[in-house]
């Protein structure tokens, strides 16, 4: 069977059969065994281009493997070289690889030359590459005499560097003669030749230090040449120019680039501005994933070029004044680069295979094969092999088939050259991984069981899972060509023993693996990106589940590196703590977690703000009069961008040490224009604020004092108002110092009456707030001004406002007063106004009092209580509300001004018709009985007229709350106590009582109120209520529960004996009035029946002798009290409801209307 190399994966079969992968050929991980014989393998040599440190000895590397071990013979320049002839050279034993021993003498150019190891034995033989063996060098500059340069600002110039040509080329760079990097930029740059382009000069480029300095590498040394001196001259003015380009020269060039490499285009221009570089493809697109700007875009490069990548580059440099163009047609050429490399062939005897060498590149290459390092046409022949091209082909191949074979692909910028063997073998299987290996493989991953073998012809593979040998069939497999087992999505299920099986022509082996599946490692509870202010504490949390069988490793890092060893950072089971944090401390935190299986893990980013740092070297500019240009330098954000600047000023002459707002500017401002009054000191500060707060402020300024000038602006507030009737005191808010604008600051009173046609009156005053006229008429309307003024001279003139002299009482009452009653509580007055002039004032409104006429009994009080109400404005009625019903009031009018009431008006008096009565002032009910309950009151507070009568309304309450019908009663006014008969014996009422006037009823007041029941039940019940739930009282109970019994069973006895139980004399020796036989006339019924005398309790004894309860009689009847079904009677007389526990019990207050169903109440039947 055919081995060839194949890296496929084949799925195994979902069907019934056990699942076997038949393989033809084997991938290039499958190699032959080291015990068997094979051919010579090169497995590492020295690359094709050598270039050697001419201070160290030279080693060729020349390493092969094969059965038997390979001997080695080298080539030089084509010819055979005698190592043994050289005694500088040595073959390291059991290995090709040369030492040439220069070091102690000889040179390392003696040893230039193509190189070519041969390894060989009795299977075949298999050669290296041509190694080029070259020693590197790093030759001196030329002498010369460089002339110092001299030119114009604006100029453009190129200092040439021409390194000396090394192997391998130099890297070249521009310093000075203190070693430090000339500093470029798109004016400045360093060209890829070597050169040193100024797209245009200024005074500080001059020097006499550029040194271009070229590093070999190779031989780490570096080579400087002779410093060149540049003058340039200042200029008045340079004229600017458009672009012209340096380099490359003319509008179009060419470039050749092999593919794979990096393209690297340049353009650099000159000209005045300095242009900018722009790159385009023509007809096409720059690769975005590929392509690099260098040298502040004057470099295009792209890397790995393809063929594809070949096409015209247009560069365009522009500036103000125009642009220039600059077209390079890029060519990409290919060495010689594999298709399909060929693979090492393993074949039984009789069987067939083939070895396929394609290559493609720019221009295609030739193939060519050799055999053992000697060209195919010239090898010897071989039946069995026939060749097609690029391909090999052999068919019943025998031992004696077996060789190496070289291809050889190769254009003009390169070759490649590949070693195949043919082995012919006959070899039993042999599965080569170890016997029991354990896989341990984390969930839900794909699990892979090796199975390397070897055999010839190629083995087939099955692989088995358990002990009982059970095939795969199962479509959740892979099966590689190599062997592998792959399992892609482990589960636990997965975890047991696998058997592989390998098996040809000449023998089968097999090997057993076992699978562990684990639970993955999982971080539960990841760290979270934190915000957190300089000096505070931060935590990252990373809780880890894992598999109980693993230990897990947890770490944390800071940006890829270890945590900084400061006690400030803790790490405990699950957290990372930093306290105190610092600015350094921003970054990435990562926890990570591992097994020895699998490992995970979280970042979180730690961004550490803080106020901004305050701004600094503050600079006034610009200074004129009434403006200035303040700078600053804006201190470090602390991570939080600067949203604003906030700048203060200080006036060092009026008010030294207090800082006023000046302006605000956005955070992206660092000059501000501020405008500026006269005759102030400045200072200011500037401070920075973010989204964290404000920074401290800067230090203040330099100081700038303005110059003085009239007052811009007058005092404010300006008011004229007489504080007497004959004067004008006139006031103003005064300008504060940095108002004044100047020293001197006085003010000018100005002021004249409205109505008159006398001339402005006049006063110059200091800087004062008032100013007082004296002698003027009463409440006279005045203009005023005040104007400021101060050495240098007057504001602008200032507005005119009017004010009064003083004000004077009111002269004249109000007339006209008359009064009209809207109802019992509201009356509305009206008067006639004042005339102005009798107001001499500013009208504030006109003042109503009015009070109530006092009875007989109150006259005799000193002061009569009066009511004031005030109408604003110039109103000339108003309402009076909340006036008492069925009163007399009195009222007068007066106007009132600014200094107070005028006289009053004559009074006028008026009466309030009747209103309905409040509600009586008390209700209480007394003297309860059986069937009555007698009612007294008090009259109302406020009868608000003549009372004609009462009404009273009542209806009884039930048990359930529920009302009964409403009876109405009218009550002569003159009663204040009332008595209501009949009515129904223990039950709860319910009273509406309510006065009444000819305006209607007034409101009610409620009571409620019980009619009475026996006074020994009651008590009982009472005690019942209170001392129910008692532990000593339940033992009672008990104890009067058997002497009920025993009574219960004396009874029986006597009666059955025909005895008579005396219940009349034992009632009538109680003497209980709640038991006393009650007449049908009154609406009752007798307790036991009255047919005879001294005889036994017989059934319905205590139903009356109509055996009716008549409803009518009472609304609280006992069938309602026996919840209505259940309204029956024992034998002995009593109500069956007491016992039926369906009623509920009410307080003990009387509010129940039957008695308790209690032992104690039993009793009563009985006694």
């Amino acid at each position: 069977m055919q081995l060839k190399i194949m890296p496929k994966k084949k799925y195994l079969s979902a069907g019934r059969v056990p699942l076997v992968l038949f393989l033809c050929q084997m991938i290039s991980a499958l190699e032959v065994p080291l015990d068997l014989v094979q051919p010579p393998t090169i497995t590492q040599q020295s690359p094709k281009d050598y270039i050697i440190d001419p201070r160290e000895n030279i080693v060729i590397q020349c390493e092969a493997k094969g059965k038997p071990p390979p001997s080695f013979s080298w080539t030089r320049n084509g010819t055979h070289f005698d190592i043994d002839k050289d005694p500088l050279v040595t073959m390291r034993p059991g290995s090709g690889t040369l030492v040439i021993n220069i070091m102690s003498e000889g040179k390392a150019e003696t040893y230039e030359g193509v190189y070519q190891c041969t390894a060989r034995n009795e299977r075949g033989a298999a050669i290296s590459n041509n190694i080029v063996i070259r020693p590197s060098r790093s030759p001196l500059w030329t002498k010369e005499k460089l002339e110092p340069i001299t030119l114009r600002n604006g100029q453009s110039l190129v200092l040439p560097c021409r390194p000396p040509i090394g192997l391998p080329p130099a890297i070249i760079f521009w310093m000075d003669n203190s070693f430090q990097r000339l500093p470029q930029s798109e004016r400045v740059s360093q060209g890829l030749n070597g050169d040193l382009y100024f797209s245009n000069v200024l005074p500080e480029d001059t020097r006499e230090d550029y040194i271009c300095y070229a590093r070999f590498n190779h031989t780490q040394t570096i080579q400087q040449k002779q410093p060149i001196s540049v003058k340039v001259i200042s200029a008045k003015s340079s004229k600017e120019r458009p672009p012209t380009l340096l380099t490359p020269e003319g509008n179009a060039s060419h470039k050749e680039e092999l593919r794979g490499n990096v393209l690297s285009l340049e353009c650099i221009a000159e000209g005045l501005p300095t242009p900018i570089i722009y790159w385009i493809k023509e007809d096409g697109t720059l690769p975005i994933n590929r392509t690099l700007y260098r040298n502040f875009k004057k470099t295009l490069q792209i890397t790995h070029v393809s063929e594809a990548d070949s096409g015209n580059y247009q560069c365009i440099a522009k500036n103000a004044l125009g642009a220039v163009h600059h077209t390079i047609s890029v060519t990409v050429k290919a060495a010689p680069y594999w298709i399909t490399a060929p693979q090492n062939l393993v074949l039984s005897p009789g069987e067939d295979g083939t070895l396929i060498c394609r290559a493609n590149g720019n221009p295609k290459p030739t193939i060519g094969w050799l055999t053992n390092g000697v060209p195919i046409e010239i090898a010897p022949d071989d039946p069995s092999r026939k060749i097609d091209g690029d391909t090999i082909i052999f068919t019943h191949v025998q031992e004696r088939s077996s060789a190496v074979y070289q291809c050889n692909a190769s254009n003009e910028y390169g070759y490649l050259l590949a070693n195949a063997f043919v082995n012919v073998l006959a070899e039993p299987p042999r599965i080569l991984t170890s016997a029991n290996t354990l896989y341990q493989v984390i969930a839900n991953r794909p699990a892979l069981l090796d199975c390397a073998f070897f055999g010839s012809p190629l083995p087939t593979i099955e692989w088995f899972k358990g002990a009982k040998g059970r095939a795969l069939h199962e479509d959740i497999y892979v099966l590689h060509e190599n062997g592998t087992l792959e399992i892609p999505v482990a589960q636990k299920d997965s975890t047991g023993t696998y058997t592989c099986v390998a098996r040809n022509k000449l023998g089968v082996a097999k090997n057993e693996v076992h699978l562990e599946i684990k639970d993955p490692t999982r971080i539960i509870k990841q760290p979270e990106y934190a915000v957190v202010q300089r000096g505070s504490k931060v935590s990252f949390e990373c809780k880890v589940k894992h598999d109980h069988t693993l230990i897990p490793t947890v770490m944390w890092l800071k940006d890829n590196g270890e945590l900084p060893s400061e006690k400030r950072f803790t790490v405990d089971k699950d957290h990372l703590v930093i306290t105190d944090v610092s600015d350094d401390d921003g970054g990435t935190y990562t926890c990570m977690a591992n097994t020895s299986l699998d490992d995970v893990s979280a970042s979180a980013v730690l961004r550490v703000v803080d106020v901004p740092n305050p701004p600094f070297d503050l600079e006034l500019t610009n200074q004129l009069d009434k403006s200035v240009q303040l700078t600053w330098t804006p201190g470090d954000d602390n991570n939080s961008p600067i949203t604003k600047f906030i700048i203060e000023y200080e006036d060092g002459m009026h008010e030294a040490g207090l800082w006023h707002h000046q302006a605000e500017v956005s955070g992206t401002q660092t000059t501000a224009q501020l405008k500026l009054s006269p005759y102030v000191n400045y200072s200011f500060r500037v401070m920075a604020e973010n989204n964290i707060g404000r920074s401290s402020p800067s230090e203040a300024s330099e100081q700038y004092l303005t110059k003085a000038a009239e007052p811009d602006q007058n005092p404010t507030a300006v008011e004229g108002l007489g504080t007497e009737p004959d004067n004008l005191v006139i006031t103003w808010k005064p300008l504060n110092g940095f108002e004044s604008n100047g020293p001197g600051l006085q003010y000018k009173v100005s002021w004249r009456q409205k109505d008159g046609d006398d001339e402005w009156t006049s006063v110059v005053v200091a800087n004062v707030s008032k100013y007082i006229v004296s002698g003027t008429p009463t409440f006279v309307p005045y203009l005023i001004k005040v104007q400021a003024l101060n050495d240098v001279g007057f504001a602008p003139e200032p507005a005119t406002v009017m004010g009064h002299s003083g004000e004077d009482l009111p002269m004249v009452a109000p007339g006209n007063v008359r009064v009209s009653v809207v109802n019992s509580t509201l009356a509305e007055v009206h008067w006639d106004p004042v005339p102005l002039k009798s107001i001499r004032g500013h009208l504030q409104g006109y003042r109503v009092y009015y009070w109530k006429a006092q009875s007989s009994s109150k006259r005799d009080r000193r002061h009569i209580e009066k009511k004031i109400l005030t109408f604003q404005g110039s109103k000339t009625h108003g309402m009076l509300p909340g006036l008492e019903p069925y009163s007399h009031y009195t009222l007068n009018v007066r106007v009132v001004n600014g200094k107070g009431e005028g006289p009053a008006s004559s009074d006028r008096g008026f009466h309030t018709p009747e209103g309905v009565p409040s509600a009586p002032s008390s209700l209480k009910i007394v003297n309860p009985t059986l069937d009555s309950l007698t009612l007294e009151w008090d009259p109302p507070s406020h009868p608000n007229g003549i009372l004609t009568e009462y009404t009273l309304k009542y209806q009884p309450i039930n048990s359930t709350h529920e009302l009964g019908p409403l009876v109405d009663i009218k009550i002569p006014a003159n009663k204040t106590r009332w008595t209501l008969k009949n009515l129904n014996f223990s039950t709860r009422y319910k009273f509406y009582f309510s006065a009444q006037t000819s305006a209607g009823s007034g409101s009610q007041i409620t009571e409620e109120a019980i009619t009475t029941v026996d006074e020994g039940k009651m008590a009982m019940a009472s005690r019942q209520v209170d001392i129910a739930t008692q532990g000593w009282f339940i033992g009672l109970m008990c104890a009067v529960a058997l002497l009920i019994l025993i009574l219960l069973i004396v009874c029986f006895i006597r009666r059955n004996k025909g005895g008579k139980y005396p219940v009349k004399e034992k009632e009538d020796a109680h003497a209980d009035p709640e038991i006393q036989p009650m007449k049908e006339d009154d609406g009752t019924f007798g307790e036991y029946s009255d047919a005879e005398d001294h005889k036994p309790l017989k059934k319905g004894s205590r139903t009356p002798s109509d055996r009716t309860v008549k409803k009518e009689d009472s609304d609280d009847s006992l069938v309602d009290y026996g919840e209505g079904v259940n309204g029956q009677f024992n034998e002995d007389g009593s109500f069956i409801g007491q016992y039926s526990g369906k009623k509920e019990k009410e307080p003990a207050e009387g509010n129940e209307s039957s008695e308790a169903p209690s032992p104690v109440n039993a009793m009563n039947s009985f006694v």
